[in-house]
């Protein structure tokens, strides 16, 4: 749902409780509101445990123009059994538990693979990002996206058997399967929209 704002999620007078994230199981953390970025996945429980009657949802982006909640923007309503059909009149208190990243432990040991110490993938990747000042362009490895004429999936069922045969042939690389794989993007100067250290 975002290409660059992350959204701040909370419902009025409810904790959440978070389970997993990005597909791993993790030891529950209890939370009153949580930071999602572009890309993350979590899954929460919400003990429905108030008074019955309706309760704003509440997913504020961070970027300027975007954020607030007037006419019901970046809101949904929790509606109890019994409720009346009407808009919420909660408000919402300031944070006081924000989910910190830092306090996320796997529920078992996910085991990681590769060995344990730098170049110890099956295969490295480095990803060279840079930005053409004169056509506008992010380029990775010197190849600029161009979106293919039939999506992806869609070449797939279409009969494609291997990543050579899919389009845009310079956006693919093709992987092997049960290998650990370790991709490095050096950072771009934060002014161009980049992160400005490397990722691994």
């Amino acid at each position: 749902m975002s290409c660059d704002p992350a959204f701040t999620f909370s419902i009025d007078g409810h904790i959440l409780t978070v389970i997993e994230a990005d597909g791993q199981n993790t030891i529950p953390v209890v939370v009153d509101s949580l930071q999602i970025f572009a890309g993350a996945r979590y899954s929460a429980v919400l003990k429905a445990n108030q008074p019955v009657g309706n309760y704003w949802i509440r997913a504020e982006p961070n970027s300027p123009g975007l954020s607030g909640f007037d006419g019901g923007r970046n809101s949904a309503i929790l509606r109890y059994a019994g409720a009346p059909d009407a808009d919420p009149t909660t408000t919402q208190t300031p944070s006081v538990n924000l989910l910190k990243e830092t306090d996320l432990h796997p529920l078992t040991n996910p085991a990681a693979p590769g060995l344990p110490f730098v170049g110890g993938a099956d295969i490295a990747m480095s990803f060279n990002l840079t930005f053409d000042f004169d056509l506008l362009e992010y380029n990775l490895n010197g190849a600029t996206f161009k979106p293919p004429t039939v999506p992806v999936l869609l070449q797939i069922l279409s009969g494609a058997q291997s990543a050579q045969d899919l389009l845009p042939a310079a956006g693919l690389y093709p992987l092997p399967r049960n290998k650990v794989i370790e991709i490095s993007v050096p950072g771009l100067d934060a002014s161009l929209g980049g992160p400005v250290s490397s990722r691994r």
